[in-house]
């Protein structure tokens, strides 16, 4: 499987609506300047292009910035990142919890990213958020998400995320969360020190949860040290489809974080696993190997019921 991510050729600033840049030569000089500016419940798209920097912010975009669109020059040299973490406290002397961690919230809806990394660099010491979802029809491509523990949380209960080309990186439930959301073509890295990738918290009535599909999944924790998830709240969706899952992986696969009676409403699924941690004879019992016909159910379509995330990344420059 290759490296998925790659430069995104920018042909003109003439495509942008607003460029950011740090040595002052765009409109903004950071990204939130650039949020604030655009009109609230746009329904056309509002691209905003940001250029090569270390953006350190602590970044909202409100549920009233509707369709905004992110392009960064380089995904490894146009980075998003801040550094708070749950146990910081405020100025009222109390814990920021893990919510309040969060380097960037995203509560509008048809929110798109692509060609950046977003960071939080607080380091091993509990749950620090770099990005948290809420919207609805939620773009990432060809990002980065980098941090420990909980790097990743798709929050919304009610949105449909699609993380294509990516690369996550965490120790402890770095993807966590309610959302409905499809990672496509994305790699997983497990840092030393953790040994949980997921935390799905699927709501009984939602229908799909945590999808991963044609990923793989690396790191450097060591061989046999590491589930594919674990579940948060008791109906917890998480599905492996055509993944390559390295060394690090668990023979079991799943923990049920002591909870027995979780066994029962969680379902953990895989299809076609590959890879020296693809041990499916060794699973846990209560989890699914499913089949092709099954495996089918799990288009994009399907997964977003009707939403189609492709048709808005054709539209983005190239």
């Amino acid at each position: 499987m290759e490296v998925y991510l790659q430069s995104l050729l920018v042909t003109s600033a003439d495509e942008f609506d607003y460029i950011v840049s740090k040595d002052g030569k765009g409109d903004f000089n950071t990204v939130q300047a650039a949020i604030d500016a655009v009109p609230d419940m746009r329904k056309e798209t509002t691209r905003i292009l940001i250029k090569n920097g270390v953006y350190k912010e602590k970044l909202v975009l409100p549920a009233s910035k509707t369709n905004v669109t992110f392009i960064g020059e380089n995904p490894e040299k146009t980075i998003i990142t801040f550094d708070d973490y749950a146990s910081k406290k405020n100025e009222f002397g109390e814990e920021i919890g893990t919510s309040g961690s969060s380097g960037f919230y995203v509560f509008g809806n048809g929110f798109t990213a692509q060609n950046i990394t977003f960071s939080n660099t607080a380091g091993p010491v509990g749950q620090a958020v770099a990005v948290r979802v809420d919207g609805d029809k939620v773009i990432f491509e060809n990002c980065r998400f980098l941090g420990f523990q909980d790097t990743l949380y798709p929050h919304g209960d009610r949105s449909r995320q699609y993380y294509k080309n990516c690369y996550i990186e965490g120790t402890t439930d770095f993807i966590f969360g309610w959302s409905t959301a499809v990672f496509e073509n994305c790699e997983i890295f497990s840092k030393e020190g953790g040994h949980y990738i997921t935390a799905a918290s699927t709501k009984e009535e939602t229908d799909y949860g945590f999808v991963f599909l044609n990923c793989k999944l690396t790191g450097n924790a060591p061989e046999n040290s590491v589930y594919l998830g674990r579940p948060w709240r008791d109906y917890a969706q998480t599905v492996f489809i055509n993944c390559e899952l390295g060394r690090h992986i668990k023979p079991e696969g799943w923990h049920n974080w002591s909870k027995p009676e979780a066994e029962k409403t969680a379902f953990y699924a895989e299809y076609n696993s590959s890879g020296p941690g693809a041990n499916k004879s060794e699973r846990v019992k209560w989890s699914h190997q499913l089949s092709s016909k099954e495996a089918s159910q799990y288009s994009l379509t399907e997964v977003f019921d009707g939403w189609g995330p492709n048709e808005r990344l054709e539209k983005l420059p190239r």
